[in-house]
């Protein structure tokens, strides 16, 4: 009952509804996902295949740089984008306080005490103590993840994924850059789902590959049957070689108790860009009045690699807030 009545409460707070939203601002994401996929886009919307010009290309997930004219705004591809707030520890809604904030280090993926980065994770609460908003920045540094091969490899984070909003009905999602200085990858898509999936352009050697999508990629995936945390071909790829995989990959059923942020993070990636900062993500979702210190749960966040050019699938498991009463199963 305690859950139901939540759930009725952010529904009636939010106003929100079961549709798509493509406009500045948080928007709605349903617990049952979408028509189609359990995906909506952000970035991405209005992205066009072929494209007639740079913007239409949307970064293609990361593939392909994004010019300084075409980075998200408040005027511009603002879908799911808010405007910053003024310090990033301040909420991005009015009438909301900061009353849980944790820092913690990314470790390598092969364990020990490694460092690769830095994640950032904000509760702030309404006044009414009936909802919530969970934030979080991940910022890489440069340094290898995997001492077992020679070199530095460096982690990409392809997805952000949050667990514990199973019993939140539709939550309200949303990201925004801090830095002016080109180093931060914009949110391309959000899904409530486990599931992160695999994009790929068509190759990563010329403008002309990057700036489309390799064979049966899609920018939404759909929602038919795969349950893995990382689908995909989990096999790296040079440069030239043309991606391709098959529909099944391209898929993700709706889990309600995940949301998933793709985007492409990383100190320096294969194909040449450098976005060490991850949009700053927003999760809207009911809650109460209790001590936030108590809704830490062991592997909230999934940071995820999805070998996007010569990587293989990876993932690296962070404690982090949740609404309470959420479970990570």
């Amino acid at each position: 009952m305690k859950h139901n009545t939540l759930k009725l409460t952010m529904l009636l707070a939010l106003g929100l509804s079961g549709t798509q939203a493509h406009a500045l601002g948080l928007v709605a994401l349903p617990d049952t996902g979408f028509a189609s996929s359990a995906y909506t886009s952000c970035y991405n919307d209005g992205r066009v295949v072929p494209p007639a010009n740079a913007d239409d290309v949307k970064g293609n997930f990361g593939s392909y740089p994004i010019a300084g004219a075409n980075q998200p705004s408040t005027s511009k591809n603002n879908t799911c984008f808010i405007a910053k707030p003024f310090f990033e520890n301040f909420s991005p809604v009015s009438g909301y306080t900061l009353v849980g904030n944790r820092s913690t280090v990314i470790p390598a993926t092969t364990g020990g005490g490694g460092n690769i980065g830095t994640l950032v994770d904000y509760v702030w609460r309404n006044s009414a103590q009936t909802m919530c908003i969970f934030g979080t920045r991940a910022t890489m540094i440069s340094a290898d993840h995997d001492s077992s091969k020679s070199g530095t490899q460096y982690f990409e984070i392809n997805d952000i994924a949050r667990g514990g909003f199973a019993n939140s009905g539709t939550v309200n999602v949303g990201y925004t850059i801090f830095s002016t200085a080109g180093n931060t990858s914009p949110v391309y898509r959000v899904g409530r789902t486990f599931t992160s999936v695999q994009h790929r352009s068509k190759s990563y050697d010329t403008f002309l590959n990057k700036q489309v999508n390799g064979t049966n990629y899609l920018d939404l995936p759909t929602k038919n049957s795969v349950t893995a945390a990382i689908t995909g071909e989990n096999s790296p790829i040079d440069a030239t070689d043309p991606a391709s995989t098959t529909l099944a990959t391209q898929d993700a059923v709706v889990n309600s108790n995940w949301v998933d942020f793709t985007a492409d993070t990383v100190f320096y990636d294969d194909d040449g860009s450098t976005n060490a900062l991850s949009g700053f993500t927003y999760i809207q979702a009911a809650c109460d009045g209790t001590d936030t210190d108590d809704w830490v749960l062991s592997d909230a966040i999934r940071l995820r690699q999805t070998a996007q050019e010569e990587t293989t699938f990876k993932e690296i498991a962070i404690p982090g807030f949740a609404p309470p009463g959420a479970s990570i199963p």
